[in-house]
C-alpha cells in the first residue's frame, strides 16, 4: 500500500481550502519562518500593482505553525490543482512536517527568491502599504493578510511578522 501524501499549508492553504483532503490537523516545521516576500500578480494583485503573500524562508530555530492535509489515496489531480495555483513562483517541496502524533514527510510550496514575482524582505510598514492597495482575481490583498492573521490566532499560533503587518495596516 503507498503511504499518505500530506500537505502542509501555511498561508491560504489553511483558511481558503478549496481541495479535495480526507484528514487535517494542525502541524508545523521546523528551520523555517512565514514572511511577506513574494509577490502576487495573479491571485491577490496585479501586474502594475503586485499584492503580498507568503512564503517560508529558513531560519534556524524557528518554528512555522500551520495545518497538515492527507490527500485522498489517488492524490496526483490533487497535487495537479496545488500546482495550479501555487504557479506564480512556487515550488514544491519536500520536508518533514510535526504533528502531535509525531513526525511525516509532506509536501509544501516554497517561493523561490530566483522566481521573477520574489519582492524580498521590506518593513512592516511598507509591507501593510502595499498590501492595502493591492487587489487581484482571488480578491482584496488586505483580506489574504487578515484571513491568514485570523486563523493562526484561531490555530493558537499568531505569527508576529503577520501580525506587525496588521499592526502597521491599523496605522495608515
Amino acid at each position: 500500500m503507498d503511504e499518505p501524501v500530506w500537505v502542509f499549508g501555511y498561508g491560504s492553504l489553511i483558511w481558503r481550502v478549496d481541495f479535495d483532503h480526507v484528514d487535517v490537523q494542525p502541524a508545523w516545521i521546523t528551520g523555517w519562518q512565514r514572511r511577506f516576500w513574494q509577490g502576487s500578480v495573479d491571485h491577490r494583485g496585479q501586474p502594475n500593482a503586485p499584492g503580498r503573500v507568503v512564503t517560508i524562508v529558513p531560519q534556524e530555530g524557528a518554528i512555522c505553525h500551520g495545518l497538515a492535509y492527507r490527500l485522498p489515496t489517488d492524490s496526483m489531480q490533487t497535487i495537479s490543482e496545488l500546482d495550479h495555483r501555487e504557479r506564480g513562483g512556487y515550488d514544491r517541496v519536500s520536508l518533514p512536517i510535526a504533528t502531535e502524533t509525531g513526525t511525516l514527510e509532506g509536501l509544501t510550496y516554497i517561493a523561490n527568491p530566483s522566481n521573477s514575482n520574489y519582492l524580498g524582505p521590506a518593513q512592516p510598514a511598507q509591507l501593510a502599504k502595499q498590501i492595502a492597495g493591492a487587489t487581484g482575481p482571488s480578491g482584496p490583498n488586505v483580506e489574504y493578510l487578515l484571513r491568514l492573521d485570523q486563523s493562526l490566532t484561531e490555530l493558537g499560533h499568531p505569527d508576529e511578522h503577520v501580525r506587525a503587518i496588521v499592526e502597521a495596516l491599523d496605522t495608515l
